[in-house]
C-alpha cells in the first residue's frame, strides 16, 4: 500500500483532493455543534459536509485507531436519518454500533473525537451515557431490529408519536436474533422503520444466501429502472395510488429478483436506493414514515468510501490501530501476536490430519484463519455473525468424524453459551474451541472486553480449559488439544504474544501446571497472561525479602490439586492470578477446593472485579483494576501484614536485575 493515492471524499465541483478544498474544509463542520445543526445546511451544501465528515474521520481515527470503513461508508445515510427525523424525539437503535461515529459528530459530540475509546474518553459505541440521541448501549451484531420492536411496542403503550428506526447492516443481519425478530415485527400495524445499510460485508467478507439475495437485488438494473420510472413519478400523490403501485411495484419486482424475502414475511420492502445519496436517503425515510407497519428500507452504501486505502481493503479498515493517513499504513508495526501463532499451528494441524476444519463467524482475519482458508477452501467455513450456528454446526462436524476447531473471540463466544452446553459438551464431542481476545481488549469497551469466558466455560461438564503462558504454549495447546479427542478450550489475549520462560516447555498433561520457579512463603498460581505478571511481581517481592514459588496453571479445568497439596504447607500465601471476572472464575474455584481439602490455608483472588469495565488502553485498565504487577506487588504485600506476617522492607538503594 505504499505510495497509495487517498481518495479523500466526494467533493464539491468534482474536485477530490485536499489541497483544492482549503478554503471550504471545516467551515460547514464548525457549524454543527449540537443536535439539529445539520438542518440549518443548505441542499447543495450536503456533499461538501459529507467530505469534510470524512477528512475529520480520517484525521481523528488515524490517531486514536477505530472503526473507519464501516462509519465512511456511512456518512450520507447518517446525514439522511438526521434530516429526515427530529432527534432525540424520534430515536435510532444503532445494531452492532461501529458505525455510529457520524451520528456522533451531529449531536454535539465532535470535539470529543480527539478521545475516542481513550480511557474515560468517548465511546466507540452508542453509550446512553453521552447522549439522549443514544437510545441503546450496543457493541454486539444482529440486536437492533429486537430492541427497535420493543420500544415500537413502548410508544404505542404509552400513547407516544414518534419514530423508530433501526438500523441494521455490516453483516448483522446473518445472525439468528435479526431474523426471529424480522419474524414477530411481521404481526405489526403500526410504523417500524428497518434501514437495511448493505455495504457488502461484515468484519470480513459476507456469506451465505441473504448475501446473495441482496446482491442480486441491488444489481437488478431491469427492476431499478422500472421502479424510478414508475414508483417515484407518482410517489407523493394520492395515497390511494401510491399503495397500488407498490402493489404493482412487487408484482412486477417477483419478476427480476429472485425470493422476496421480507415482503414474503409481512413486512414492506422499499429499495434498493443509494445509501451515499443524503437526498435519496430523506426521500425514502420519508416515505418509508407514512406506512403503517413494519418496513425494510434497503440502502447501499460502499464501505471505506472516500479512503481509498480503506476501499480496497475493508476489513483491514473495519477496526483499525493508528495510522498513516497518506499510505494507510499502521504507525506502528505489530510484534507477533497470538492470532498470528494461532494461524501458523493451524496451517501445520490442516497438513497433519486432513480431518481438521476449521469454523470462524464474519471474522477470519481477525483470529487468524486466512492462511488456512487460502490453503483449505473445503475445510474451512465462515458462517456469518451466527456463533450459535457455529458451535452446533462444528458438534455436527465432530460427530461425522471431523475434527473441527471453532476460533471466535471471547465476547462473541458467551452467546452460544447453550449450544456449547447442550450440543457439543453433553454428547462429549472432540470439539476444539480457540478463544481470542480473551481478558481486557481496551478501547473497545464494555460490550468487548473478554473477561467472562473462564467463568462461563469452567461450569460445563466435559469442558477442559486452558490457557498458554507463552506463544509456543500456545502452539503446543492447540497439538495437545487434538490429541484429547473431547471438548476443550484454549484462550488467548490480544496483543503481541509473551515470548518469555521459552526455556521452561514441559509437555502438556492433562490437568498438570508447570512451575516456573520454587520459592517458598507465597505461591503465585497465574493462568495464561497473568505468568508474565506472575514473573514480574515475583521480582518486586524478591527485594522485600520473599522468595515466591511461581507457578502457570495451564489447566483452569481440571486445575492441579495434586500441585496445590505439595507446595501449600511450606507456603503462608497461595495468589491465584488470572485476567478475567471474580465471579466464578479461576480464584473463587480454586479457593472452594481450598476451603473443603485444606481448611485454613490463606488465598488472595487477583481478577477482575465484578463490573463492566470502559475503554481504555489495557495496560491503564490493568492498573486501574490493581491487577497489574505493581498492584498485585502491593496487594500480597497487604495481605501479608494483616496475616501478621513481619514484611521488612530490604531493597537496596540501586535495584540490579533479579532474574527468576
Amino acid at each position: 500500500m505504499t505510495g497509495e493515492p487517498v481518495r479523500t471524499g466526494i467533493s464539491p465541483a468534482g474536485v477530490g483532493n485536499k489541497a483544492a478544498l482549503g478554503t471550504v474544509m471545516g467551515k460547514l463542520l464548525d457549524s454543527i455543534n449540537q443536535t439539529g445543526d445539520i438542518k440549518k445546511i443548505r441542499p447543495e451544501q450536503y456533499k461538501a459536509l459529507a467530505h469534510e465528515i470524512r477528512e475529520f474521520l480520517i484525521e481523528n481515527v488515524s490517531k486514536t485507531g477505530g472503526h473507519l470503513a464501516s462509519n465512511l461508508g456511512a456518512v450520507e445515510l447518517t446525514m439522511g436519518l438526521h434530516l429526515a427525523l427530529d432527534l432525540p424525539n424520534d430515536e435510532i437503535v444503532w445494531d452492532v454500533g461501529h458505525q455510529c461515529y457520524t451520528h456522533k459528530i451531529l449531536t454535539g459530540r465532535k470535539n470529543d473525537f480527539p478521545t475516542l475509546r481513550q480511557y474515560g474518553g468517548l465511546a466507540g459505541f452508542p453509550r446512553r451515557r453521552e447522549s439522549d440521541c443514544d437510545v441503546f448501549d450496543t457493541g454486539h451484531a444482529s440486536t437492533s431490529i429486537s430492541v427497535g420492536l420493543g420500544l415500537v411496542h413502548a410508544r404505542d403503550l404509552l400513547g407516544e408519536k414518534k419514530t423508530i428506526v433501526s438500523v441494521i447492516g455490516d453483516g448483522a443481519l446473518t445472525g439468528g436474533l435479526a431474523y426471529e425478530a424480522l419474524n414477530n415485527a411481521s404481526r405489526l400495524k403500526t410504523n417500524f422503520i428497518i434501514v437495511l445499510n448493505d455495504n457488502g460485508q461484515s468484519i470480513s467478507e459476507n456469506v451465505g444466501g441473504l448475501s446473495n439475495y441482496l446482491t442480486n437485488i441491488r444489481t437488478s438494473d431491469a427492476y431499478l429502472d422500472l421502479r424510478d420510472r414508475i414508483f417515484y413519478h407518482l410517489n407523493g400523490r394520492n395515497p390511494v395510488a401510491v399503495d397500488r403501485i407498490r402493489r404493482a411495484k412487487n408484482i412486477l419486482k417477483s419478476f427480476f429478483v429472485p425470493g422476496m424475502l421480507f415482503e414474503e414475511l409481512g413486512i414492506t420492502y422499499l429499495g434498493p436506493f443509494d445509501g451515499n445519496n443524503v437526498q435519496e436517503v430523506v426521500r425514502a425515510i420519508n416515505d418509508a414514515k407514512r406506512i403503517r407497519k413494519a418496513v425494510v428500507v434497503h440502502f447501499h452504501t460502499r464501505k471505506g468510501e472516500g479512503y481509498m486505502p480503506a476501499e480496497k481493503h475493508p476489513a483491514r479498515f473495519h477496526g483499525t490501530v493508528p495510522f498513516e493517513i497518506e499510505t494507510g499504513l499502521p504507525k506502528k508495526m505489530s510484534k507477533v501476536g497470538y492470532s498470528d501463532v494461532f494461524s501458523t499451528v493451524m496451517v501445520k494441524m490442516g497438513q497433519r490430519n486432513p480431518k481438521t476444519c476449521a469454523i470462524t463467524a464474519a471474522m477470519a482475519d481477525g483470529v487468524g484463519l486466512k492462511r488456512f482458508r487460502n490453503i483449505y477452501p473445503d475445510r474451512f467455513f465462515d458462517v456469518g455473525i451466527a456463533e450459535e450456528h457455529a458451535v452446533t454446526f462444528a458438534g455436527g462436524l465432530a460427530q461425522g468424524g471431523m475434527r473441527p476447531v471453532v476460533a471466535v473471540y471471547s465476547t462473541f463466544l458467551q452467546r452460544a453459551y447453550d449450544e456449547i452446553l447442550h450440543d457439543v459438551c453433553l454428547q462429549d464431542l472432540p470439539v476444539i474451541f480457540c478463544i481470542d481476545r480473551a481478558g481486557l481488549v481496551g478501547a473497545d469497551g464494555e460490550t468487548h472486553q473478554g473477561i467472562f469466558d473462564l467463568s462461563y466455560m469452567s461450569t460445563i461438564p466435559n469442558m477442559v480449559v486452558t490457557a498458554p503462558k507463552n506463544k509456543w504454549e500456545l502452539s503446543d495447546l492447540v497439538k495437545f488439544a487434538f490429541r484429547y479427542g473431547h471438548p476443550i478450550s484454549i484462550r488467548y489475549p490480544r496483543g503481541a504474544a509473551y515470548d518469555g520462560l521459552k526455556e521452561h516447555r514441559d509437555p502438556i498433561v492433562l490437568g498438570k501446571s508447570e512451575l516456573i520457579h520454587q520459592g517458598s512463603g507465597v505461591l503465585l498460581f497465574a493462568v495464561g497472561s497473568m505468568v508474565e505478571t506472575a514473573v514480574e511481581c515475583a521480582q518486586a517481592l524478591s527485594a522485600h525479602g520473599i522468595d515466591a514459588t511461581i507457578v502457570n496453571a495451564r489447566f483452569v479445568r481440571p486445575f492441579d490439586t495434586q500441585m496445590l497439596r505439595e507446595q501449600l504447607p511450606s507456603h503462608r500465601l497461595l495468589v491465584t492470578m488470572e485476567e478475567n471476572a471474580e465471579s466464578g472464575g479461576f480464584g473463587e474455584h480454586v479457593e472452594s477446593w481450598i476451603t473443603e481439602n485444606m481448611p485454613g490455608q490463606e488465598v488472595l483472588r487477583i481478577a477482575i472485579p465484578d463490573t463492566f469495565v470502559e475503554q481504555g488502553n489495557a495496560d491503564i485498565l490493568k492498573k486501574v483494576l490493581r491487577i497489574d504487577a505493581e498492584s498485585v506487588t502491593e496487594r500480597i504485600l497487604e495481605a501479608l501484614k494483616e496475616s501478621g506476617t513481619d514484611v521488612s522492607d530490604n531493597r537496596p538503594q540501586e535495584q540490579g536485575n533479579t532474574d527468576t
